[in-house]
């Protein structure tokens, strides 16, 4: 099994144009419309918005430099490019190369939460199929479900033994990107990243079921020395 691609917030990945910023190798992200919750790297700003790369078969994203929770010119966040945002898309333009608006608050409250919108500092990002980040996005009993679509457990046997580091934070895009982050400091920090990263790129790629996804675990943490 290839290795899972890793990209840290401010790299960019090289296609065929050597100084063209890439988020990720080529994938197919289709947008089915607003709401979608997307991990999005900065590609440059202009005077009002942060220009945005979600996926390569899609046109930058404009992201609004006042669509964080409590922005003001004053306060708004300095993103640079290869920076990562979590966003939601607000609109779609119609036709191929419409224009895409996001933004990092909720449209009703003005607030980051529930999701957790806004930059995202730290950890890794690793590409996962978009049918793979779908099934991650299900309501816990949806995606733990092993008999219907969802059957993905993976996270949940991760969180319970990396709990006495301290846990995890994971954010999820449909755009086929999983944004990880551990609470250790140092090397055990990485290390459960890296972790994470393999256990959801091997589960995506080999369509494991949820005993085999258990097994992965114990495995995976086994061989980086994690086990316990």
């Amino acid at each position: 099994m290839a290795s899972p691609t890793i990209i840290l917030p401010g790299d960019t990945l090289q296609l065929s144009q050597p100084n063209a910023p890439k988020l990720g190798p080529i994938f197919i992200y289709v947008i089915t419309g607003p709401n979608d919750l997307v991990i999005a790297q900065i590609h440059h700003s202009s005077q009002d918005f942060f220009h945005c790369i979600i996926s390569l078969n899609s046109p930058h994203a404009f992201l609004g430099q006042l669509s964080f929770e409590g922005a003001t010119k004053k306060t708004r966040p300095q993103l640079k490019p290869g920076e990562l945002v979590y966003a939601r898309i607000l609109s779609v333009g119609v036709g191929a190369g419409g224009e895409i608006e996001l933004t990092c608050v909720n449209t009703a409250t003005g607030k980051a939460e529930p999701d957790g919108l806004g930059p995202l500092t730290g950890g890794m990002v690793f590409d996962v199929s978009t049918l793979f980040a779908s099934r991650l996005m299900m309501t816990g009993a949806e995606r733990k479900d092993g008999a219907g679509p969802g059957g993905v457990i993976v996270l949940e046997e991760l969180g319970r033994k990396f709990e006495s580091y301290g846990g995890f934070e994971v954010a999820v895009g449909r755009n086929g990107k999983v944004w990880v982050d551990s609470s250790a400091d140092g090397d055990a920090g990485v290390m459960i990243v890296v972790a994470i990263g393999r256990c959801l790129k091997e589960t995506d790629d080999k369509r494991l079921d949820v005993l085999e996804q258990k097994k992965l675990v114990l495995k995976v943490l086994k061989e980086m020395g994690m086990g316990k």
